[in-house]
This record gives C-alpha cells, sequence and structure tokens, in this order.
C-alpha cells in the first residue's frame, strides 16, 4: 500500500510543479491549498509555501536551473507522501485533484508539428500550422 501511496505522491508532486509553471497556477493553487487544509495545514501557511515554491521554480527555468526544478518537485514529493501515508484515505481526494487539474491543462491544444521541404528554393508560399482553415493567395476576398 505504501508503495502506491508513494507513487501517488509522485504524480501529485509533479503535476503539482506543472502547475505552478502554467497560466492556470491560480485555480490549481486554489485546490492544493484546499486538499491540504482539510488535513490540518493553515492555508495562509501552505500558500505561503507553494508560492515560495513557485518562485524558486520561475527563477529556476528561467537560468535552466534544472536541479532547483528538481529540488522543488522532491520538497512537494515528500510532503506528499508524508500526507497520504498519515491519511491513506486522501488518496481518493489527490486522485480527484490531479483530475481536475489534468482537465484544466487539457484546455490547451498541444500539436506536434514536422515539415520536410525538399527539392531545391520554394518559390511559393510556405506555411506551417497545426490547422488551416481557410487561405487565399493573391486573391481579395468576394466583396458581395
Amino acid at each position: 500500500m505504501e508503495a502506491e501511496l508513494t507513487a501517488l505522491a509522485a504524480v501529485g508532486a509533479t503535476a503539482f510543479v506543472q502547475q505552478m509553471a502554467a497560466d492556470s497556477w491560480a485555480q490549481a493553487r486554489e485546490r492544493i491549498v484546499s486538499f491540504f487544509s482539510r488535513r490540518g495545514d493553515e492555508e495562509g501557511v501552505i500558500e505561503g509555501e507553494l508560492e515560495a515554491s513557485r518562485g524558486e521554480l520561475t527563477l529556476a527555468m528561467e537560468a535552466g536551473d534544472e536541479q532547483t526544478a528538481s529540488d522543488v518537485e522532491a520538497e512537494w514529493r515528500t510532503r506528499l507522501r508524508r500526507t497520504l501515508v498519515a491519511n491513506p484515505g486522501a488518496a481518493a481526494e489527490l486522485r480527484q485533484v490531479l483530475a481536475e487539474l489534468a482537465l484544466s491543462s487539457d484546455d490547451r491544444q498541444v500539436m506536434t508539428v514536422h515539415n520536410s521541404i525538399s527539392g531545391g528554393v520554394q518559390h511559393g508560399t510556405v506555411v506551417q500550422a497545426g490547422t488551416v482553415g481557410s487561405l487565399n493567395f493573391g486573391t481579395p476576398p468576394d466583396q458581395g
């Protein structure tokens, strides 16, 4: 059972750190604070710790400091593991939190585009896009 909780803590810590770097952080922070506050942590304290971690993570990412980013994740993995070991019933709520965070992350559309252009110089238009609805080249749109 402890191995399962440790694995869940690792997944949770990764999700938390990913959210710290995302635009949806405010919403994620509220949910994470709520999770910990139901386990006895004071909301203000946990908010402060999350914001401190986010600050460290932001600076680390800007500096390309992967070790500090890993350290931030390790801190939250340890904290989550301890919380889950002390209260195994919290695992169900953590899974729910992670599902909600995944849904908020899925609002973004991520695509991989791979272009190969061969045959020398291209004298026409080359468009790189995930999706193109409509294009007009050299012809004005209908004014009628």
